[in-house]
């Protein structure tokens, strides 16, 4: 592996693990930590960053992306060596900071990998090496972990004075600035052998005031197990008078430590002070220190340290944990030929993971959220649990449907448990208008994974709150008191199918049009920001994502008769959306479509009856395809525009005054980079329209400087008709930055209507940009968005790593489901072969590790191969063209214990 230098990252093994000389130096890197207990971290090189279980417990002070660099409070360790300055191991020193980008700066080594921190610094005056490790084991204890190893580097013997320092916040994030001091009243700081506890009477949140049931703790030993000297528990103490935590008087003056173990304070800022006992250490001699930094339920601090504190103990959960992270990551696998996109795509391949814990919050960056996961998070993660084959999927999905209302929309506040789901707390009616298309995207995509077409036939609840009618009413008749599931007029809950709860999901939509009959945007779709156009707003867009949903959903329901049936129950009151199995109204009279959903709306307001009625799948299957056809037809022949340039493309919106978003404007091109997506992706855009689209993106929205698409044109304006993004400055965040998720599906959408080298050259450019740090300034994996200066913003948590993992195997290596059998339709460039003409994935199908290898020794570019011959461990399978089959029951007859190889050879 070649050096890294103070402009990068260079990986240093086949995990994922990388080095980046001088990382402090750059002020928003940050890793995660975390793990199933539910503690969640963030850290950066100089130990900045926070601790916590929830919005409501943080441990140490709430951060978002600027606390990084202009907050002082951070995990310190001093060394007070006699004859120098005091020294922090962590850089948190006054004289350490101002040293920065000068000669004295000290050298600094960042090493981390999946999911683990380890910053080593040369104390330039001293000789001392600190080598500072960090993680959160892989364990039921909420803790995280810190070892501090110090190395006597110089000829002398040098006496050490070693002081761990950390503020203890101990508290909701609300109250880093409503009542802070008020709040602090409420701490009972106490010193017991190990280290600082605190335990608050109350919390004050949200919730109001509520007797708090947490601990919060800091504890360390030395290497052996020996116990701190004494500590610092109050953080005012600490810093003294005209001090503060870069310059605290306690490290500064030499003050010994007034408390020891036994004793309590009350009412004060708490702090993790923790003053461990002088030692001599010889030259090439080190002497480590653990810390653990703990949230729990009562005083268990002696398991704590009893479980992880020593060096020994730390080193083997160090251990633990890499193998847990990497076996949550080993499948897919790609090879390339590239070490370095390969040790990138570990870290796309853990983002997935990483949202199924943290959500959209608790990370610097993600500051507006206060926990949990949203809608539409629920179901594009599970994406890549299905790439990976994950055996929870199914019940995972199964779970997540129990948050559909009856309405059509569903339920925005996602509990912790698996199927929970919790009545709006801010009661806030607001539906985004594109929930009810994921699901089906989702089981779609795992029943052709698996083959389980029964599960559309599962039975599930149904969500119910005080909101009705999409949000549009209030059901007074509702209270808490009767729970979060709806019920029929005998008070017991209801149940419908999942096929059920799909076609609630669509045909509502169908039927919810504005006055240029496209679906209402309602409180927004995908584009979160497109949240002011509630009345008379609508999703072009999004109408042709339900278009080519309501196709698949008609070709899955048709399906279910290879289950030898051929009728199937859904609740009475939902007969009349089917209306061409009823009485049909004129799709073109946008006011017969309200009427008929107001209905609907109106007969589900509280309660259903619980009686059923039977369809016939052929029937319902036809309903749903004459559906499906009228939405495409009506998109195509009435959003299509042509500029005074001669570009053609789709008008993705209208706002709330009922305009056409896009076209040409007084003040430039209004194009949107969605409006194309999903008319592509769907099947909506025919063949020359596809053309003209990939010209007109081309032409308007490629950004030649970074190598991607902006999300949109600049409008120009702040559009209070139409949303919120339009406030923020052009090229940030959904107001024209390179957005990664939309951009990911574009290059899915391109592969899928035969454009390879399109949708090539998208994933490429995203981690040609990505690997560059000089220009993304981040770790490996992919940001939300890029911004106006080129920079990669909200790292980790996005929805475009599951996306980018399911196009470069469904689509580019062409490793898909269809029905439960094994599909392989490669899609692979002649880039792609880099290594002996070979192309190589690792995957799961079946439940069996299969080891997929393309052979390409003549290195053809796609549309010039075509598949000579497949095999299965040797044995020859069937295929024709460009694709081939590989049944599902000759994959469950192979050995689920070994590794199976599949080997196409393209010529």
């Amino acid at each position: 592996m070649t050096q890294p230098n103070s402009s990068g990252w260079e990986f240093i093994d086949d995990t994922g693990s990388f080095q980046m000389r001088n990382p402090h130096r750059f002020n928003s890197l940050y890793l995660p930590l975390v793990n199933e207990a539910g503690i969640f971290s963030a850290i950066t090189p100089t130990m900045h960053g926070d601790v916590k279980a929830s919005h409501n417990s943080f441990l140490t002070p709430p951060v978002s992306i600027n606390s990084l660099h202009d907050s002082r409070s951070a995990i310190n360790f001093w060394i007070q060596v006699e004859g120098f300055e005091p020294w922090s191991a962590t850089g948190n020193s006054a004289i350490q900071i101002t040293q920065h980008f000068t000669d004295a700066d000290e050298e600094t080594i960042l090493k981390a990998g999946i999911l683990w921190q380890s910053v080593t610094r040369k104390d330039n005056e001293a000789g001392l090496l600190a080598e500072v490790t960090c993680f959160v084991p892989a364990s039921s204890d909420r803790v995280e972990l810190m070892k501090i190893s110090i190395r006597n580097n110089s000829s002398k013997i040098l006496n050490l004075s070693p002081t761990a320092a950390i503020p203890i916040y101990g508290r909701s994030a609300d109250n880093l600035r409503d009542h802070r001091h008020v709040t602090s009243l409420l701490h009972r700081t106490f010193c017991n052998r190990h280290g600082v506890l605190v335990s608050p009477t109350l919390s004050f949140d949200e919730r109001g005031h509520q007797p708090n049931l947490l601990t919060y703790a800091v504890l360390g030993v030395e290497e052996d197990g020996s116990l701190p000297k004494g500590f610092f528990p109050v953080l005012e103490d600490f810093i003294g008078e005209g001090g503060n935590l870069d310059w605290p008087q306690a490290i500064v003056k030499g003050y010994e430590p007034n408390y020891h173990s036994g004793m309590c304070v009350d009412g004060y800022e708490s702090f993790g002070g923790l003053h461990f006992q002088t030692i001599s250490v010889p030259p090439g001699e080190e002497h480590s220190y653990i810390l653990m930094l703990a949230i729990m339920d009562s005083d268990d601090s002696a398991r704590i340290v009893e479980e992880y504190g020593s060096s020994a103990l730390f080193d083997s959960w160090l251990e633990k944990t890499k193998a847990y992270w990497q076996s949550k990551i080993k499948i897919p696998c790609f090879f390339a030929g590239e070490e370095r996109y390969e040790g990138w795509l570990r870290w796309v391949t853990v983002q997935p993971v990483l949202r199924r814990f943290f959500g959209n919050s608790f990370l610097p960056y993600h500051d507006y959220g206060r926990g949990g996961r949203g809608w539409r998070d629920l179901w594009q993660d599970i994406l890549a649990l299905l790439m990976m084959d994950s055996g929870e999927s199914g019940e995972t999905l199964f779970d997540n449907f129990a948050g559909v209302r009856i309405d059509g929309s569903n339920a925005t506040i996602v509990g912790t448990h698996p199927g929970e789901f919790k009545a709006d707390r801010n009661n806030i009616p607001r539906v985004w208008m594109d929930h009810g298309g994921w699901p089906l995207l989702t089981t779609s995509l795992y029943i052709d994974q698996t083959g389980d077409l029964a599960f559309l036939l599962r039975p599930q609840v149904y969500f119910k709150d005080h909101l009705t009618a999409r949000a549009l009413q209030v059901d007074n008749d509702w209270s808490p008191e009767q729970g979060t599931v709806l019920q029929t007029v005998d008070g017991v809950p209801y149940l419908g199918t999942i096929l059920e709860h799909l076609l609630i999901q669509h045909l509502t939509p169908f039927f919810n049009v504005g006055e240029h009959n496209n679906i209402r945007l309602e409180g927004a779709d995908w584009n979160d920001a497109m949240d002011m156009a509630t009345q008379r707003g609508e999703s072009v867009a999004f109408t042709a994502f339900y278009a080519g949903n309501m196709r698949r959903l008609s070709e899955l329901t048709s399906a279910l008769q290879k289950l030898d049936i051929d009728i199937v129950d859904i609740a009475e009151e939902i007969l009349p959306l089917v209306d061409t199995l009823a009485e049909r109204i004129d799709y073109d009279l946008v006011s017969a479509k309200q009427e008929l959903l107001a209905k609907y709306f109106q007969s589900c307001r509280h309660t259903i009856s619980g009686m059923k009625i039977s369809l016939r799948l052929q029937d319902l299957a036809s309903d749903l395809k004459t559906k499906s056809d009228w939405l495409s037809n009506h998109v195509r022949m009435n959003e299509w525009l042509i500029n005074s340039e001669g570009f053609g493309w789709f008008n993705g919106y209208y706002d709330n005054q009922g305009n056409r978003v896009e076209g040409d404007f007084p003040n430039g091109v209004r194009m949107t980079l969605t409006g194309q997506v999903f008319a592509l992706m769907a099947g909506v855009a025919d063949e020359d329209q596809v053309k003209e689209i990939i010209s007109s993106v081309d032409r308007y929205l490629y950004d030649t400087e970074v190598g991607g698409y902006r999300l949109n044109t600049n409008f120009g304006e702040v559009l209070l008709d139409l949303g919120r993004g339009f406030g923020f400055a052009y090229g940030h965040k959904e107001n024209g930055a390179i957005f990664s998720h939309m951009l990911v599906m574009y290059a899915n959408a391109l592969y899928f209507r035969g454009k390879v080298r399109q949708g090539y050259k998208i994933l490429d450019g995203i981690y040609q940009y990505c690997q560059d740090f000089s220009r993304c300034r981040i770790y490996p994996g992919i940001p939300e968005y890029i911004n106006a200066r080129g920079h990669g913003m909200y790292t980790y948590l996005t929805g475009s790593a599951s996306w980018y993992l399911l196009t470069l195997v469904t689509e580019a290596f062409g490793v898909m489901g269809r029905l439960g059998d094994m599909m392989l339709v490669p899609k692979l460039v002649k880039e792609q072969f880099k290594h002996e003409g070979i192309a190589r994935i690792v995957t799961r199908f079946a439940g069996r590790e299969m080891n997929i290898i393309y052979h390409n020794p003549a290195r053809l570019d796609y549309g010039d191969y075509r598949i000579d011959h497949i095999s299965l461990d040797q044995q020859s399978i069937d295929h024709t063209g460009m694709s081939a089959i590989i049944p599902r029951m000759l994959i469950t007859s192979l050995d689920p214990g070994k590794s199976h190889i599949v080997r196409i050879e393209l010529k």
